[in-house]
């Protein structure tokens, strides 16, 4: 660890803390109906797309119908990007002459970008035409975010309004999600990366002599336009196989920057905006201090790893300025660390470092991250919801300390709504840990990690971690492109999407319909130190108890076999 390393982690930190407020005050004003300033501009559009679709926007949902809707219209885009891709030999916009996608694979894909996991088991630049790259994965980078924020926004609904038995209208909130926030904000920054060098364009490969002699292919495309909403929508998912540490993806320190700052800014904003909808925004600021210690906890100790470098590399007398394998030179230790614990805080497999070449306790800093369920800002509207769900549970705790019956934000939480909470969240591990133990049983799964040992139950552990978390990085040392895995992480990303989001909206449909008490001498505070001490230590007593039996065995043992100079 260095100065100059930390002075660039906190000149990041300072570029997303300015835009919190400003970001989530518009978010909350957009969502609650009210007049923005790009209103004149879009306001015509937006009612253009209400007719043209049949949809009522002064109509709302019940929990229900809100949730069948999102389920039925990620139903419809499975379908759609499963088509384009099984097609893609025979559609436009296909220069290469690329095969259509084997079945499993467009199983795969198509369950990831709809659920906003966009791992990739293919090469995208040898796999997927432009037209798929534009029109199914690019297009669902926005729809699958634009989701998460309407079911986050319906969640704080639950808790802002009083005796109500809707929450909103999911295709409003959808659409105001893509129009008035995702795609103004993807403009922006595609320009950005088409001014700092990353291509934008429909022209076949360009071939090229290496200094080698050897002929090879530059591969291009329309880069930009899906890296911007990538980022922005935590998505992952790059146009190239190795994401941004592929240049023409992030050229630049700048463009670096920028795709980290994008990650995180509108998870980050949607604090300040619970904060605005349920009318007291110092609640939306210790949800993001909350958010904030978990994170800076991570990168400390992910920095200070990948800062001590590898041990086997010392033991070697070869002198190293940290555990640079596996990185881009260009960006250094402290950018990297910084890259790697954001992509697996936010739900994004957007590395720029390749996660199964940090050292084992920079690794393992990944694994708790998602194994906590992607809460620490985590992805668009993925993040708040998944971290409110928590704060039930805590409050839960807080009233069972204090002897009286708890409430958050006024609204008393009772069995029902502590129930429905502890099953969204224990689903995850149900899917994390019983993906792994049916993978290390059986010789499918056993052929996918190419390293035995811990390393390798490490790799296994974390592909069906990422997966159900929704994140979408990979340990990078599996095969995955099987059909066993394609399959099994296929299911793994739809359990950890939907069937947490099922009882999420139960927890909202019940909440909305409750009063709001007025907060008395016995109501624990919500808004101060002693609330964000409690939410931290529930999450981390709830995610040690639920994954310490596979959370850290591999990265541990890894970590004690290296220093000791053994190798597995």
């Amino acid at each position: 660890m260095s100065v100059n390393g930390w002075i660039q982690i906190g000149l990041f930190f300072l570029a997303v803390i300015v835009c919190v407020k400003p970001l989530g005050l518009y978010m909350a004003r957009l969502f609650e109906g009210e007049r923005t300033f790009l209103t004149p501009v879009l306001g015509p559009v937006e009612r253009g797309i209400y007719r043209l679709s049949g949809v009522k926007p002064g109509q709302e949902q019940h929990w229900t119908s809100y949730t069948i809707a999102m389920l039925a219209f990620s139903v419809a885009g499975f379908v759609s990007l499963y088509l384009i891709q099984r097609l893609q030999a025979v559609l436009p916009f296909n220069p290469q002459g690329l095969a259509a996608v084997t079945p499993d694979l467009a199983f795969n894909t198509s369950t990831s970008f709809i659920t906003n996991t966009n791992w990739q088991s293919y090469v995208g630049e040898t796999t997927m035409s432009y037209l798929v790259q534009m029109l199914g994965l690019t297009v669902h980078n926005f729809l699958s975010a634009a989701t998460g924020i309407a079911l986050a926004l319906a969640l704080v609904r639950g808790f802002a309004r009083r005796s109500a038995k809707t929450l909103g209208n999911f295709w409003v909130d959808m659409t105001r999600a893509t129009l008035y926030v995702l795609l103004p904000l993807s403009i922006l920054m595609a320009l950005a990366l088409v001014w700092r060098g990353v291509p934008q364009n429909l022209g076949a490969y360009t071939p090229a002599i290496g200094l080698e002699g050897v002929k090879q292919m530059i591969a291009q495309g329309p880069v930009a336009s899906q890296e911007a909403i990538k980022m922005l929508g935590t998505n992952g998912g790059g146009f190239f196989n190795v994401n941004s540490a592929h240049p023409f993806e992030s050229p630049t320190w700048f463009t670096n920057f920028l795709e980290m700052w994008a990650l995180l800014v509108i998870p980050a904003a949607l604090t300040f905006t619970f904060g605005r909808m349920v009318k007291d925004s110092r609640q939306g600021w210790a949800i993001f201090a909350v958010m904030g210690v978990l994170m800076l906890g991570a990168l400390i100790v992910t920095y200070w790893a990948e800062g001590q470098g590898n041990a086997a590399v010392a033991a070697s007398h070869v002198a190293q300025a940290g555990n640079m394998e596996g990185k881009e030179v260009r960006f250094g230790v402290a950018m990297s660390s910084l890259f790697a614990t954001i992509t697996t805080d936010v739900s994004c497999g957007a590395v720029n470092a390749m996660h199964d070449s940090l050292t084992p306790l920079g690794g393992m800093i990944p694994i708790i991250n998602m194994e906590l369920g992607e809460i620490v800002y985590g992805g668009t509207g993925a993040g708040l919801y998944g971290m409110l769900l928590f704060a039930v549970i805590a409050m839960f705790v807080a009233g069972l300390m204090v002897g009286r019956t708890p409430e958050y934000l006024g609204k008393k939480i009772e069995a029902r709504e502590v129930k429905m909470a502890m099953l969204a969240i224990l689903i995850l591990p149900l899917s994390m840990l019983g993906f792994t133990a049916l993978a290390v049983m059986t010789k499918q799964g056993l052929a996918g990690p190419l390293n035995s040992g811990p390393h390798g139950f490490s790799e296994i552990l974390y592909a069906f971690t990422s997966a159900t978390a929704n994140n979408g990085s990979a340990f990078a040392g599996i095969t995955a492109n099987t059909p066993f895995y394609n399959t099994t992480l296929g299911f793994a990303m739809l359990i950890g999407r939907f069937l947490m989001i099922v009882p999420m909206m139960a927890v909202a449909g019940a909440l909305v319909g409750k009063k709001i008490a007025p907060a008395s001498a016995g109501t624990f505070p919500t808004h101060g130190g002693l609330f964000i001490g409690l939410l931290v230590g529930v999450i981390l007593i709830v995610g040690g108890l639920t994954f310490f039996p596979a959370l850290s065995l591999g990265p541990i043992v890894e970590h004690l076999a290296m220093q000791a100079g053994t190798f597995f």
